[in-house]
């Protein structure tokens, strides 16, 4: 019945969508094509836009409802493309999939960008003293942390100690690289100043780069061939057959599950 209703709600907007440059709507399937690097690239796009950080709680509510019209085959007449597809957009990217929660605003994907800026900023600042260096690899990791557990996949539960530890783990892990290596290039007498200071510049990078791994135990795992898809944003699936000949002599599944990450 349900395939029936949605089907019917196809054709009801079939008419409107006929000029539309949008492509036929799909409920929970991604609105560029996923087999060539420009339609991922569009996808990641879609996910990163901050515009969907101003969208009102009626405007979600109206999305909602509209892709529930579409699903249960009410949909109105006249609903295009487009609009279904933005509707989608909003919802994806402001309510969990799995519990249907509103996720905390800085930790949404669409956040990463303007509340993650300030961070990597702050851990490139020239000049850190000790105290700076801990405070902000400690607050980059949180951060990181805090966006991996507010996506994760809820279907599959996971001990909070599991997540603590991955946070610790990360929290230790950068702040002792980075302490560490500035120590180095400080008692480094063969560098000149400018030297040094370049090379502090660089310090963050192999930091953050171990401590990711940590901070993943928090979060979604990462996907791989034969897997069950996970349903939050970071992972997707696609035919062995639409891969790259060298990627898909590399697995004997028909279908793969890939990490989509950012």
């Amino acid at each position: 019945m349900a395939d029936t209703a949605t089907t019917a709600s196809a054709a009801a907007a079939s008419a409107a969508n006929a000029s539309s440059d949008a492509p036929p709507f799909q409920l929970g399937k991604p609105r560029f094509q996923q087999t060539s690097f420009y339609g991922r690239f569009r996808h990641f796009l879609d996910i990163i836009d901050p515009r969907t950080l101003f969208v009102t709680e009626r405007r979600l509510r109206e999305a909602v409802q509209l892709l529930e019209d579409y699903k249960h085959g009410t949909l109105r007449p006249g609903v295009t493309n487009e609009q279904l597809w933005s509707a989608q957009k909003i919802k994806q990217a402001i309510l969990h999939p799995d519990t249907n929660e509103k996720i905390f605003m800085p930790f949404r994907m669409s956040g990463y960008i303007p509340f993650g800026t300030p961070i990597v900023v702050g851990l490139l600042l020239p000049n850190q003293t000790l105290a700076s260096t801990v405070f902000w690899q400690w607050l980059n990791q949180s951060h990181n942390a805090c966006v991996n557990y507010a996506n994760r996949n809820a279907t599959k539960p996971s001990p909070v100690s599991k997540f603590i530890q991955g946070y610790l783990g990360a929290v230790i892990s950068a702040v002792s690289i980075a302490v560490g290596l500035n120590v180095l290039v400080q008692k480094a007498n063969k560098f000149t100043p400018a030297t040094r200071l370049l090379i502090q510049r660089f310090v963050p990078f192999p930091a953050v780069g171990p401590a990711g791994d940590g901070a993943d135990a928090s979060g979604p795992t990462h996907a791989h061939p034969g897997a069950t898809p996970d349903r939050h944003v970071h992972a997707g699936e696609i035919e062995t057959s639409q891969l790259e000949p060298e990627i898909a002599q590399a697995t004997s599944s028909r279908t793969v599950v890939y990490n989509k990450g950012l």
